[in-house]
């Protein structure tokens, strides 16, 4: 059997230095090759449409045409998969990335002889991404929001829709661009608070809340402990801490146990969820690597939630929501349109 080819990148940075590192990181890698260089947007398109890379790693800062320019240029005339890649990338140019196409962003470790496994794994990880799907998804989050969908029919899920209290999301690697796309369609009176756990690095939660809250109706804010839940709001979980959600609709923020390998844990929070909620949560899961809420889903689903999970089209990875999928613990599984049109329907009846 022929082993699988090599990934082949395009390093896009007119630092020389930078260049070099991130070319040696990769290429001590056999199942990763490094194709190219540019220093500029122009010279990497160009290269892109000569070289065909799987994957492109992309400075923020670029002569002539900046970083952002090139993502967004690259997207509209060779679509390819892209990571921002930088020693330091501000909350407010990671999330204008991935606003413009980018599929993630990664700050470099400071130190130069650094093996860097993280660029490697996310490297790996991206360039399998089907890149069409993700443009399909980017135009789901720029449209403008649908009007909610005519409520359907079944008397048993209607009288069980009624009695939801909370609605709670699980994401990892492309999740901010999947909960743009759901938040911007929910109107600013939803019935329900929303409770996020996304995996993300620590500093950048903030950056993330703002630019969600810029571009939903409802208010998108960091959890606070000991703050109560209040409809209409959308609470993110901070990196730096474990998540709970109480009974009487409280958030608790506790330091992660010494065993989660995830930031924040998507399982520590659903299953709070489930506990104080049980058939009045509705939690969905959607794109993201490794397993971490697979276990959180199945505990609402036993509590007699609802359990949704966003599908492979509309996902950057499909890896998490897959493997709740294979778990049996998911009610349904929708694209990212479906899915906000789904929580719409929830709220419909319950407005009705």
């Amino acid at each position: 059997m022929d082993p699988a080819p090599a990934i082949k990148v395009l390093i896009v940075d007119d630092d020389r230095l930078t260049r070099k590192i991130i070319s040696m990181a990769l290429g001590a890698d056999p199942g990763i090759a490094v194709v190219g260089e540019a220093t500029g947007g122009p010279e990497a398109i160009s290269k892109i449409k000569a070289l065909r890379p799987d994957l492109v790693t992309m400075a923020a800062d670029l002569p002539a045409m900046s970083g952002l320019d090139a993502i967004e240029r690259i997207m509209a005339q060779c679509p390819v998969p892209i990571l921002m890649v930088a020693v330091k990338i501000g909350v407010r140019t990671a999330f204008a990335a991935i606003s413009k196409g980018a599929l993630d962003v990664l700050e470099l470790p400071a130190e130069v002889a650094a093996p860097w496994p993280a660029l490697v794994k996310k490297v790996r990880l991206l360039a399998r991404v089907d890149i069409q799907a993700h443009l399909a998804s980017m135009k789901i989050r720029g449209s403008s929001p649908a009007p909610a969908p005519a409520p359907m029919p079944p008397v048993e899920r209607k009288a069980r829709t009624r009695s939801l209290a909370l609605v709670a999301i699980a994401a990892s690697t492309g999740g901010p661009q999947a909960l743009q796309a759901i938040l911007s369609r929910l109107p600013a009176g939803f019935p329900w608070p929303i409770v996020v756990s996304q995996h993300m690095t620590t500093g950048f939660s903030k950056g993330m809340t703002d630019w969600l809250d810029g571009n939903a109706a409802l208010e998108v804010r960091e959890a606070a402990h000991g703050e109560l839940l209040r409809p209409g709001r959308v609470y993110i979980n901070p990196p730096e801490f474990s998540m709970r959600i109480t009974g009487e609709s409280m958030v608790y923020l506790e330091e992660p146990g010494a065993k989660l390998i995830y930031h924040p844990s998507c399982d520590f929070m659903l299953h709070s969820v489930a506990k104080a909620y049980q058939d009045r949560a509705a939690a969905a899961i959607l794109t993201g690597m490794g397993s971490d809420g697979v276990a959180g889903m199945r505990a609402v689903k036993a509590a007699g939630g609802l359990t949704l999970a966003q599908d492979e089209a509309t996902s950057v990875v499909y890896g998490m929501n897959r493997l709740a999928v294979e778990a049996q613990c998911i009610d349904q599984v929708l694209s990212l349109d479906d899915l906000a049109g789904e929580l719409l329907r929830l709220a419909d009846s319950v407005v009705r």
